[in-house]
């Protein structure tokens, strides 16, 4: 039985995790973080999580359940994710995080980190999502530098942070395939008299509305044709059930650092 720590607890992820979990086999909560001052602190998480006779009390430190966890799922904020990070190395507990945004100072610091625990960093961890990443690849790979690509992403609006993580990865292993630089091709909006568009430029756009969960489409366009690839999420269910069957991956991998794709066995 894998026993996982949940962090972020009470929010839109976590609760969607730790309710999963309570009806998945092979894993179990054991603990349940929560920041300082958050009102499920000191509460017992069957109060609000359909959880049984489970007693497990929400902790505002990582550091006071950690040790009864083989692994710690974490969706939070880029900066308290390196912190627990830390921690899991420190504890030799393996990881699974689902937070985005890190700057890269912070990615270079999750690189060196993972060297020494068990990690997945997945900015979307649903299988469907998953699959697209690898089909990307591959079709970058086909049609190579004579299709424009443009990538378009809506999520809620009280999502922070744009544009998603998801959004980026598509962009990333798309520039990667292409030969290409992200930083100097990657191009997030466009206004006035711009002029036309640039060859190897990769359009990312942000939508921010309503309460979408999370929409995705890559659009490879070229004279006469265009493909478009397009992920919807209906809910959270999907990103709460990868992150799940990444924890129980994880557990039994060596050392290192880990996405979805490895969890999957869609690596090349």
């Amino acid at each position: 039985m894998v026993k996982a720590v949940v962090t972020g607890a009470g929010g839109r992820m976590g609760s969607r995790i730790i309710n999963f979990i309570s009806t998945t086999e092979g894993i179990e909560t054991v603990g349940a973080v929560e920041q300082k001052g958050h009102p499920l602190v000191g509460r017992d998480i069957k109060e609000n999580f359909e959880m049984g006779k489970s007693v497990v009390i929400v902790e505002d430190n990582i550091a006071k359940c950690i040790d009864k966890a083989d692994v710690v799922i974490d969706f939070t904020h880029h900066e308290t994710s390196v912190r627990h990070l830390e921690t899991a190395v420190e504890k030799q507990r393996a990881i699974v995080i689902g937070s985005t945004g890190f700057t890269r100072e912070e990615i270079k610091r999750v690189h060196d980190l993972a060297r020494h625990t068990r990690c997945v960093l997945a900015p979307n961890m649903s299988v469907g999502i998953n699959v697209m990443f690898k089909v990307l690849r591959d079709v970058a790979k086909i049609l190579d530098d004579e299709y424009d690509v443009e990538i378009l992403e809506v999520h809620h609006h009280f999502k922070k942070d744009a544009p998603s993580g998801t959004a980026m990865e598509m962009a990333r292993i798309i520039a990667e395939v292409l030969g290409r630089d992200l930083d100097e091709v990657g191009i997030y909006a466009r206004r006035g008299m711009i002029g036309e568009r640039a060859k190897n430029e990769i359009g990312i756009q942000t939508l921010r509305a309503g309460d979408v969960v999370g929409e995705h489409m890559v659009m490879f366009a070229g004279i006469g044709e265009r493909l478009e690839f397009i992920h919807r999420a209906h809910n959270r269910d999907n990103f709460a059930k990868g992150a799940i069957r990444a924890a129980k991956w994880v557990v039994s991998q060596p050392n290192g650092l880990y996405d979805m794709q490895d969890v999957l066995g869609l690596r090349d």
